[in-house]
């Protein structure tokens, strides 16, 4: 099976899979400093990897895994926009909280998100220029970075849209 450049659909499929997952997602955030963006994207990855077939010995199936370091290189690309922007806007946005109408608070709400989905269109360049090397799930080789265990991880209860 060829690579084909993924495009903006993974985020569509996220937006589903964070409406079931919301708190699992928070947590590894504000737990381990995981990046929701990159959480998704191993998610989309690994729950589409394998389409219809149940056949784990295809090629298919390993053609979009991509390794620790591969997902370091994922990580260290969106960090600065990450560090300089939207962690400390979320920052300003949870201490604001309580001093907001509403309105004001789903305005910041929707500033965060599109400050997200500009990140989300730089990861999509920079996954789009790697060659999967990976040998276990996407999952496992991006939350292994932050400490956890492949055991954890696989402990994990994602919900899949």
């Amino acid at each position: 099976m060829e690579n084909k450049p993924l495009d903006n659909q993974v985020w569509q499929w996220g937006d589903a899979c964070y409406a079931k997952n919301q708190a699992l997602c928070l947590m590894l955030q504000d737990s381990y400093a995981v990046n929701v963006n990159l959480l998704l994207l191993a998610l989309y990855l690994d729950n589409t990897r394998t389409g219809v077939s149940a056949d784990t010995s295809s090629k298919q199936t390993s053609s979009n895994l991509f390794s620790s370091k591969q997902w370091q290189i994922l990580i260290t690309g969106v960090m600065e926009w990450d560090d300089k922007l939207i962690v400390p806007y979320r920052r300003l946005r949870r201490l604001a909280k309580d001093r907001l109408s509403q309105t004001e608070y789903e305005q910041m709400l929707a500033v965060e998100l599109m400050l997200e989905r500009k990140a989300q269109r730089t990861i999509l360049n920079a996954v789009n220029g790697l060659s999967p090397t990976g040998q276990q799930t996407n999952l496992v080789s991006y939350l292994t970075l932050f400490g956890l265990s492949a055991a954890d991880v696989n402990a994990l209860d994602f919900i899949a849209p």
